[in-house]
């Protein structure tokens, strides 16, 4: 007779366990599903960030192949560190612990190179809409 009364006294119970584990096998699929696409975000962004400091690295290298006297030897030196971070910097390991390290080096590099060559050069991101790209200034 026990076992009869087991089973209704115990539905709420079993009900609750299935609905938790629903519940955790839909939360790790969606979980996944999130972490790709924030993960994209992100890697895209660091990218971009690096490609904006490459650009004006190659740029600034071509002044100083043009006219080696444009730079001052301060400014030439933060060029070349700016490039050896730039190579350092471990693009298919994006776990290794030294990425934010090395981010953020070429960032303060990056501030004081322009500013020892009297530029005023600011890393905004992407404009995320048309507006935002109308109003950039040439």
């Amino acid at each position: 007779m026990d076992d009869i009364f087991d089973s209704s006294l115990n539905l709420e119970e079993t009900h609750f366990k299935e609905g938790y584990d629903e519940g955790y096998t839909h939360g790790l699929i969606s979980g996944k599903e999130d972490a790709t696409q924030v993960g994209l975000k992100v890697g895209f962004e660091i990218g971009e960030e690096l490609g904006f400091y490459r650009g004006c690295v190659d740029i600034w290298n071509s002044v100083i192949r043009v006219d080696p006297t444009q730079f001052s030897q301060r400014a030439k030196t933060g060029i070349t560190q700016m490039e050896e971070l730039l190579h350092k910097y471990p693009l298919m390991e994006p776990e290794n612990s030294q990425v934010q390290e090395i981010m953020d080096s070429l960032r303060i590099k990056f501030k004081i190179v322009s500013s020892s060559l009297h530029v005023k050069l600011d890393y905004n991101g992407y404009p995320k809409s048309s507006a935002e790209a109308n109003d950039i200034q040439f």
